[in-house]
């Protein structure tokens, strides 16, 4: 069965599916840190056991009208990947707590992912530019 949702409801979907991951993520960051792992090795760890995590309930949740794309979803992943070393690498130079940097770092790719993965990963017809009507009703 597919469902469609308006681009609020999904937003609002994406953001409660998006607390779940960020807590499983970043539970995983602080916990891999606290047991002594450096913060860019606990980062990926975190980062690829988290996309499994997050493929399943953004899939299942929120773009479930959606034919989803592995192969994008890996590469969303990749980029978001990129974005939150980029940002964890800025916020550590400007907090002196790794939990705050790595909490940050993750703010930081949250629009961007979400945006990828509507436009790019999880595509329906749905999902596609409607042309304006100039004209009444079809």
């Amino acid at each position: 069965m597919q469902l469609s949702f308006s681009p609020v409801a999904r937003v609002w979907r994406y953001y409660k599916v998006g607390v779940i991951n960020t807590l499983f993520g970043y539970g995983l960051y602080a916990l891999l840190v606290s047991i002594g792992l450096q913060i860019f090795v606990a980062q990926i760890v975190g980062h690829v056991i988290g996309v499994t995590f997050n493929y399943f309930s953004y899939s299942r949740y929120v773009f479930q009208d959606g034919s989803a794309s592995k192969l994008r979803f890996l590469l969303s992943y990749t980029l978001n990947y990129l974005i939150g070393l980029a940002s964890l690498a800025l916020a550590v130079k400007l907090l002196s707590s790794p939990y705050s940097a790595g909490l940050v770092a993750m703010l930081v790719t949250s629009i961007t992912n979400f945006i990828v993965l509507r436009r790019y990963v999880f595509t329906s017809a749905s999902y596609e530019a409607r042309p304006p009507r100039l004209i009444g009703p079809p």
